[in-house]
């Protein structure tokens, strides 16, 4: 067992004390705040999730796989190097591991509930880990059969628990009919309130064989986010001798990469309602992208036919999520960025949860350039539009 001396058993609400405190003296109870970028570890509950799988060769290759006695995590997903836990110092990673839930109540839905309660979030996206890094199986079949036996895991055995517990279910974008079939199977299911690709991978997301996919959000109004993630072992960042340095461009990278193709390629303009959200790559990387970008449109306009308004244009109608956000000492830095993303309609809040660099729905509320209404809208109002969210029951008259 782990513990931290004088701590006794591990506890999320244990580790988010001042977080609470925080949520008191700032008053969230009296206004919704959504938090559309959290984490659980469905690895912790790997074997469970097994049982989930349809295909019996993928079922059999995960069993086979468990942690041998623990009856956690799985050799099946590849892994990526990193120092997540800096070097042990965040004590956090280890102790989640040992938490009980509560008695009657999935235990993933009990660590969420505690951290919920304790950062004063209403509604919560919830994401998986490990599962991010399957953007790189060389076995497409793999992706496919782990995203529906997590989809179909989520859906009757987790979020069935608790409405307030959402999830935008990960799509196996390396098959993109299975991914299109996911989306006919699960966007009805209760909780599901989007689907999410990991940005980490190589087929451009302009080919024509994703166009029924996005055919189909449009048609249902469901958002489509990309999550941003690492590759230390990308040629140009294997270079990068520190996680610092891979962790800081890697995020912005891929999802950079993404938007360029479906922006210049025409996918708006083409699915002009389509909801794009790009997630976990901060914000600065944004109004540059922008620049860069009309520049180059400007000088040549020719090779993106199908755009009638600017790049930068078309990034406006996009939302983008808070988390990692950039803290410059020049506050009026990100006062910038914010007016030229329209953050006051197009950003949402993320805390990452549970993750090292996580942030508390203080890193919007302490804004000093933010009046109190674009406060609320990008803590909770933009979201609870974006995913059609009902006022929350402690927030009604």
């Amino acid at each position: 067992m782990r513990t931290v001396t004088g701590q006794g058993e591990p506890d999320t609400r244990k580790i988010l004390a001042n977080a609470r405190v925080q949520a008191v003296e700032r008053g969230y109870s009296e206004f919704p705040i959504v938090d559309v970028d959290a984490h659980h570890y469905e690895n912790d509950s790997w074997a469970e999730l097994t049982g989930y799988i349809d295909d019996p060769i993928v079922r059999q290759l995960s069993e086979s796989s468990i942690a041998k006695g623990s009856g956690r995590g799985t050799t099946l997903i590849p892994s990526q190097v990193g120092n997540q836990d800096v070097g042990g110092r965040i004590q956090r990673y280890g102790l989640r591991q040992d938490e009980k839930g509560d008695e009657g109540r999935h235990r993933d839905v009990s660590l969420i509930r505690r951290s919920m309660e304790m950062m004063g979030i209403d509604y919560t996206i919830v994401f998986p880990t490990p599962m991010l890094n399957l953007g790189l199986h060389p076995q497409p079949e793999v992706e496919k059969a782990i995203a529906r036996g997590y989809a179909r895991w989520m859906t009757e055995r987790v979020l069935p628990e608790d409405t307030s517990i959402k999830t935008m279910l990960y799509l196996p974008f390396n098959d993109p009919e299975a991914a299109l079939k996911l989306v006919e199977d699960f966007s009805s299911k209760p909780g599901v309130v989007g689907f999410m690709v990991t940005s980490v991978r190589y087929r451009p997301v302009h080919d024509k064989a994703y166009m029924p996919v996005y055919a189909a959000l449009e048609e249902r109004g469901l958002p489509l986010a990309f999550h941003g993630a690492h590759n230390w072992y990308e040629r140009a960042t294997e270079q990068l001798n520190r996680f610092i340095s891979a962790h800081a461009l890697g995020f912005p990278l891929y999802n950079m990469i993404h938007l360029m193709n479906l922006v210049i390629n025409g996918i708006p303009e083409r699915f002009p309602k389509l909801k794009l959200m790009f997630m976990e790559g901060g914000l600065a990387w944004v109004p540059f992208l922008m620049q860069r970008l009309d520049s180059e449109y400007m000088m040549r306009t020719s090779e993106a036919p199908l755009l009638t308004k600017k790049p930068s244009a078309y990034m406006r109608e996009f939302y983008y999520s808070t988390q990692p956000m950039e803290r410059p000492d020049d506050l009026s830095i990100l006062e910038k960025t914010f007016e030229q993303l329209d953050a006051r309609n197009r950003l949402v809040f993320s805390s990452d949860y549970p993750h090292w660099d996580f942030d508390l729905p203080g890193v919007i509320y302490d804004l000093p350039f933010l009046d109190e209404d674009s406060k609320r809208r990008i803590l909770g109002r933009n979201a609870m539009e974006l995913f059609n969210l009902p006022e929350p029951k402690e927030l009604l008259p």
